[in-house]
């Protein structure tokens, strides 16, 4: 059940900050081509849309086996040496992703603390920096689960196998 609200929130999150940034974007060039005025937070907004679209894309991205990996020696490796292999990026990925959630939550406290915001929109940083613990938080759950999948089948997420394994988890109770 929760891996099923993490998925469906994540999917939410994801087009909704595309929709949202493409959305402003282009009402920004259009006024500016119409109006020959435009929106002066525009460009402030819709990087911030895209900087939370791609915290939790990497997280997606995970979960569906798509990111982009260079399994060159891991597959010319032997079978026993490909899964030491495997498992050792996957820890080296949770590792990386909850240090980084770590220090980013850290960051966002003392954000926080000092009460900083945005040029244009005036939105408190500790909001926008809320992106870096959230998303690398996720991420190593994704991490986690893949790993999880590996050590209990020997089979890593692939992008042909997103939906199977997305349907599969949606009919676990």
């Amino acid at each position: 059940m929760l891996n099923r609200f993490l998925n469906r929130l994540e999917e939410w999150l994801i087009s909704s900050f595309m929709a949202a940034a493409t959305l402003v974007a282009f009402t920004a060039v259009v006024l500016r081509y119409t109006t020959g005025g435009g929106i002066s937070w525009a460009q402030e907004l819709t990087i911030y849309l895209f900087i939370w679209m791609a915290k939790f894309g990497a997280a997606y991205g995970v979960r569906t086996g798509i990111h982009i990996g260079v399994d060159f020696v891991v597959n010319a490796a032997r079978p026993s040496i490909k899964r030491l292999l495997v498992i050792a990026a996957m820890l080296l990925g949770v590792t990386f992703t909850a240090v980084i959630a770590f220090f980013g939550a850290r960051w966002v406290i003392f954000i926080y603390g000092t009460g900083q915001v945005s040029p244009d929109l005036e939105w408190p940083m500790w909001i926008i920096y809320l992106a870096i613990p959230l998303g690398s938080g996720l991420m190593c759950y994704r991490f986690i689960q893949a790993l999880a999948l590996f050590l209990k089948t020997g089979q890593l997420h692939s992008h042909g196998a997103a939906d199977a394994v997305h349907e599969e988890q949606e009919a676990l109770p």
